[in-house]
């Protein structure tokens, strides 16, 4: 497949929520079903930076570094090959209405466009030790957004841990408004990953994600953790062809 967009992914904050499965199922596009991790359907929020962002191989001026901050779940498909395992996004919100317009367009995601900021702590170019990440987004009248504190230096991943699962799903899986199913591709090596404390998500669920979600995203979160990210592709995305069955 070709490429439509290349760019680094940094810093990525997860804050990870164990759901009732039939709260994601009116979202699931066809063809798809929810995965699960030790038997917990998982509903996660996750900040992080683009940075040296190319769409279909320019630089858009302006458009280039930014914050995204998105809500989402996870799913698989199964082919020929095995399972494919995916995510599929309820809402991702980006500070530029350009950026969520080639979004919509391109693969029908639910973007949306709010004034955003940042702050991440840096020690010599680096996270380290105490470092604060905190990623927000004014809508509604007031600041919302995820924070952390990181602990120590990074880690691998684990073989059959849940940080492998949050982590390593390399599809995404789009509703189509003909009912069809878009799947794209997204490629990435192995993630390191900091541990977290001082975990917070301030937001208004209902009113940013709809009355569904409340009780999901309103306790503690059943895990968290910072990605330190890396380069990525995003492949053009393709309409599957699916079966009777899978409709």
């Amino acid at each position: 497949m070709r490429v439509f967009l290349q760019a680094d992914w940094r810093y990525l904050l997860m804050l990870n929520y164990a759901i009732n499965p039939a709260v994601l199922r009116p979202y699931l596009p066809a063809g798809v079903e929810l995965d699960d991790w030790n038997g917990a359907t998982y509903l996660s929020v996750v900040g992080f930076l683009f940075q040296n962002t190319r769409v279909l191989g320019w630089r858009i001026p302006f458009h280039v570094n930014f914050a995204e901050v998105n809500l989402r779940f996870y799913v698989r498909r199964k082919t020929a090959d095995g399972f494919r395992r995916g995510v599929v996004f309820i809402k991702e919100i980006v500070p530029r209405r350009a950026i969520a317009l080639v979004a919509r367009f391109g693969y029908n995601e639910p973007y949306v466009a709010h004034p955003m900021r940042h702050r991440i702590d840096f020690n010599e170019g680096n996270l380290a030790d105490g470092s604060r990440v905190e990623y927000e987004w004014f809508s509604s009248g007031h600041w919302q957004g995820l924070s952390a504190t990181v602990m120590g230096r990074p880690q691998p991943l684990l073989a059959g841990s849940e940080e492998e699962f949050i982590t390593e799903h390399f599809w995404g899986y789009t509703a189509l408004k003909n009912g069809q199913c878009a799947e794209y591709e997204v490629e990435h090596p192995r993630w390191e990953i900091f541990p977290v404390r001082e975990v917070k998500f301030t937001c208004d669920v209902a009113k940013n994600y709809g009355p569904e979600f409340v009780e999901a995203l309103t306790v503690k979160p059943r895990s968290a953790f910072l990605a330190n990210g890396s380069a990525v592709v995003v492949k053009v995305g393709r309409k599957l062809q699916l079966s009777i069955g899978q409709k």
